[in-house]
């Protein structure tokens, strides 16, 4: 069976350092923990790092970590209307984009005589999820108005479905809504989210972050980079999670398919280049269970394709035999599919005690 091995002290101490950078300008952090299925050992890593909040996008995640015992301020990324109920039980802050959500998560909360939290969600250029600016106004009035519901803030999201960078234009086009908002309605927020792990570069160029004082991190934390360009965040583990795989056939095979060609079992119609023989090895491990494209070998293998069940690597120079094991880096993409996949045993190195290095 593939496994992947986790350190947990390596998220600890990315999720610390990232804590102090940012409470430089005084940024709090979410740990978002969407990437590892919401399992309860890393938020835990997470908080003991120093983040204020822990964030998913799945509320089936939130309540796993609630069972769990973790004690922290849960907030959700997605909220679907359908899930309002126990949006209003399980989770302390949801981020929110439609009026008629958070109508109904004010019906539970009154329901279960409760108050539930939003940050409502600004659009600035992504096309993602997020309020038109000129309807801010209307949609924080109609709010103001349910029982039961507290606005705790604003957020925006950048660099993820258009792949806008966050930049001194739109943050500071947040911060100019936060307080045109605080100044119409003589209220003050307090969370203004500027984004996510895109972030890190406008952070470290800023001369004045304006009011942002916080931001949602998931990928800087797990693989110690930013995702603008992927590069490694200076000081930080980039190899919290590292994958292995059983070898499971080793020979030497043509470099070409030979036969009449047509489409693989994906449909595609693939070309391919000609090194003659050449030693071949299979891992057990497909795409099934992982995104392949977003492994990367650690012992300089070559990819040369996959299948569901099966990756093909070019060992020329590296004569794997059956049963040897091969490790691989993983990118965001890879890191997810991987720990949301039955079939890859998830194996935790070191401990979740503080005094873990």
């Amino acid at each position: 069976m593939p496994r992947i091995e986790i350190s947990l002290s390596h998220i600890r101490d990315n999720a610390r350092r990232l804590s102090q950078l940012y409470a430089q300008k005084s940024i709090s952090l979410m740990g978002v923990s969407k990437a590892v299925l919401g399992e309860p050992s890393i938020a835990e890593a997470m908080i003991q790092g120093g983040v204020s909040f822990i964030a998913d996008s799945r509320i089936e995640n939130i309540e796993k970590m609630r069972k769990a015992g973790l004690s922290t301020q849960f907030v959700l990324l997605r909220t679907p209307i359908s899930k309002a109920e126990s949006v209003v039980q399980n989770v302390d802050i949801s981020l929110n984009t439609e009026i008629e959500t958070v109508k109904k998560l004010s019906f539970f909360a009154k329901t279960l005589n409760k108050n539930h939290k939003v940050i409502l969600m600004v659009e600035l250029g992504d096309l993602r999820e997020g309020i038109l600016p000129g309807d801010l106004p209307d949609f924080i009035r109609t709010t103001l108005s349910l029982s039961h519901i507290d606005i705790a803030g604003i957020g925006c999201n950048l660099a993820c479905y258009g792949g806008v960078e966050p930049d001194s234009k739109n943050m500071q086009e947040l911060s100019v809504l936060a307080a045109g908002i605080n100044k119409e309605f003589n209220m003050k927020f307090d969370i203004i989210s500027g984004g996510n792990s895109a972030n890190y570069k406008w952070y470290k160029s800023a001369q004045n972050v304006g009011k942002i004082n916080n931001l949602r991190l998931g990928e800087s934390i797990l693989l110690g980079c930013e995702t603008l360009s992927r590069q490694a965040i200076p000081s930080l583990h980039t190899g919290a999670f590292q994958l292995f795989a059983e070898v499971i056939e080793s020979k030497k095979k043509p470099s070409i398919p030979y036969g009449t060609i047509g489409q693989d079992a994906f449909g595609n119609i693939n070309g391919f280049q000609d090194h003659g023989d050449h030693q071949r090895a299979i891992i057990a491990l497909g795409r099934q269970d992982v995104q392949v494209s977003g492994l990367k070998s650690n012992n300089n293998l070559e990819i040369l394709g996959s299948s569901s069940d099966h990756t093909i690597l070019n060992c020329e120079n590296n004569k794997l035999q059956v049963g040897d094991e091969v490790s691989f880096n993983l990118d965001y993409g890879a890191l997810l599919s991987a720990m949301t996949s039955p079939f890859i045993s998830k194996l935790f190195i070191d401990s979740n005690d503080n005094a873990a290095t």
